[in-house]
Order: C-alpha cells, then sequence, then structure tokens
C-alpha cells in the first residue's frame, strides 16, 4: 500500500461535499464562522473576528495544502470546514481537526457525514486517526464520542505561539472496512 497519503480528495455524499479549499473560499468560509456561538468553548474564542479568523485560521487552512470547505449538496453554499494533519508514514496515523459547522448544522448528521467521509477517506491509508480537542469543548468532545472516538489523553500543544491543553480522541481502523455506498471519490 502507497504510504503518500492523498490529503485533497473531493469527497461527495448524500448531502454535503468536501472539496480542497482554494483562497477565494474566504468570504464564504468566514461567513459561516462570523457566528460567536461556533468558538466559545474552543482555546481561540474570538476566531470568530475577521482579522483572527484570517490569521488564526484560513492562512494556515491555505497553507496545509490538506483543508477542505465543507458545502450542503442542496444549497450549494460553504457551510464549514476541516482537514488532515499530522500524516505519520511509519505509524500509519493522521489527524482531523480545525473542524467547524455553522450552527444551523449541528445536532443533525452533518458533521457525521462530513467525519465518515474523512475516515473512510484516511483509512485507505492510516491505521489510526487522531483527534485534538480542547480540554473545555465539551460540544466537541460529546461529538466525537458519539462518532466513535475513544478518549486517549490529555497533552498540550502549541497553536500560534500558545498552549493549550487538548483531549486527544483516536478511531482505529475497523477490520474490513467495507466501501461506503453513499461515497464518491474525485
Amino acid at each position: 500500500m502507497a504510504q503518500c497519503f492523498d490529503s485533497r480528495p473531493t469527497l461527495v455524499g448524500a448531502t454535503l461535499t468536501l472539496r480542497p479549499l482554494v483562497e477565494e473560499d474566504f468570504e464564504p468560509l468566514h461567513a459561516a464562522a462570523s457566528d460567536p456561538l461556533l468558538w466559545e468553548q474552543h482555546p481561540q474564542p474570538t476566531r470568530w473576528q475577521r482579522d483572527v479568523f484570517r490569521t488564526a485560521f484560513f492562512e494556515g487552512a491555505l497553507a496545509s495544502g490538506s483543508a477542505f470547505v465543507v458545502l450542503d449538496n442542496t444549497r450549494g453554499e460553504v457551510i464549514g470546514s476541516s482537514r488532515y494533519y499530522e500524516w505519520s508514514p511509519g505509524t500509519r496515523e493522521v489527524a482531523i481537526g480545525f473542524t467547524f459547522l455553522a450552527r444551523q448544522y449541528w445536532g443533525g448528521s452533518s458533521n457525521q457525514e462530513m467525519k465518515h467521509m474523512m475516515l473512510d477517506h484516511a483509512f485507505r491509508w492510516a491505521d489510526t486517526v487522531w483527534f485534538h480537542i480542547g480540554v473545555s469543548n465539551w460540544r466537541s468532545r460529546r461529538a466525537m464520542e458519539k462518532l466513535g472516538g475513544r478518549f486517549s489523553h490529555e497533552e498540550a500543544k502549541t497553536l500560534f505561539g500558545i498552549e493549550h491543553v487538548n483531549a486527544f480522541y483516536r478511531i482505529d481502523k475497523p477490520g474490513n472496512l467495507p466501501v461506503r455506498g453513499d461515497l464518491v471519490e474525485n
């Protein structure tokens, strides 16, 4: 199996599409991120502000080369973002994170659909997928547990020169992973 992780696919699901982020996505992505309630439990709660969003999220997402915009298939609108990072071919591990969805997509199936598409893709190369969640972000931690994520440990990570304590969750590749019929990769 190839050790080169494909971090820029287009993933198409029943209600969402994830496609690689481009510079022109700034305005619609910031519109989706501009609700202060999205960030109230986040280690960086001012991320909804335009300048903070650009410097502390968007520029890093674009530079990563592995970030997505999340589109609502019915409306064709940008509703959030996520990305792969920290691919380790030696241990066959990758992380998924820097994820947010517009508030109207909370509590339904959108987060699960998005993460299942990303997990299905990641497990083509990885045996373990990690999620690093701000230790006080209980909303995201509960969502991770609903997805089957298992709490592993807490660890400090530095982001933009500031150390934050994260809760580490993991999902391991299931044996004989079935191919999901609702996933199309371009």
